[in-house]
């Protein structure tokens, strides 16, 4: 008989409702821990952790250790590519009614692939693009796995009103880098977090209701624009 790929031990373990809930709150690509997703599932921890060691037992999510937590996230972009085909399936296969509710409580495909909230930072196409500027420009530098902000960088985030000296406080890394289910990275660490918080509390991100998902708005837009011109111009330059 020509060979075939097993996939009973994938499909029983996203059979039950609650380990498929929390591969779904998994497929932005960030990393969440078990309390984040024992919410999100309405598990107690130690239900959300069961059903954590089977998916991490199975292959389908790894852990991360940070501080005295660890965080889960999908193990590969082959992973998040299966569940939404799976959950594409079951919206082509369900009654029309169904498939409206379904469709009514799937997040916003769109929003979260061009800004959403990865872990504490900004993600997403905006961050991806933010990311490869602040390379480009200089204020970043990527050495092997190990990210550094440079001089340059720290004197324009400072005009700015983001100080690397008050970002050191506490044990997490000022900067690293942070990958999305496509493997496109990201700026993660407390800066990017740090850019977050700035472009939320100056109204150019808002978060979305009951998503990770973020709106840009008009205003963020504009300045958005204006900081990626002032960033090529210095690459140019």
């Amino acid at each position: 008989m020509e060979y075939a790929p097993c996939v009973s031990q994938i499909a029983t373990l996203l059979a039950d409702p609650k380990r498929s809930a929390m591969m779904w709150a998994l497929l932005d690509g960030s990393a969440r821990a078990a309390d984040e997703l024992a919410l999100c599932t309405g598990l107690s921890l130690s239900s959300a952790s069961a059903h954590l060691a089977r998916l991490s037992s199975g292959g389908l999510v790894r852990t991360e250790e940070r501080g005295r937590k660890r965080f889960f996230r999908l193990a590969a972009p082959e992973i998040a590519t299966a569940v939404q085909a799976l959950a594409s399936a079951s919206l082509a296969s369900a009654p029309l009614a169904m498939a409206h509710a379904v469709k009514a409580l799937a997040p916003d495909a769109e929003a979260l692939r061009h800004a959403r909230i990865c872990h504490d930072h900004l993600g997403g196409e905006l961050a991806c693009e933010l990311y490869q500027r602040l390379l480009g420009a200089g204020w970043i530098e990527q050495q092997e796995l190990r990210l550094r902000v440079t001089s340059k960088g720290a004197a324009r985030l400072a005009e700015r009103g983001l100080y690397i000296q008050a970002l050191a406080h506490g044990q997490r890394e000022i900067a690293c880098v942070c990958h999305d289910v496509q493997r496109r990275p990201h700026l993660g660490g407390a800066l990017g977090a740090g850019l977050l918080q700035l472009f939320l509390q100056s109204g150019w991100l808002a978060l979305r209701e009951d998503s990770r998902a973020l709106q840009v708005s008009a205003l963020g837009q504009r300045q958005i624009d204006k900081l990626a011109s002032e960033i090529e111009l210095e690459m140019a330059g």
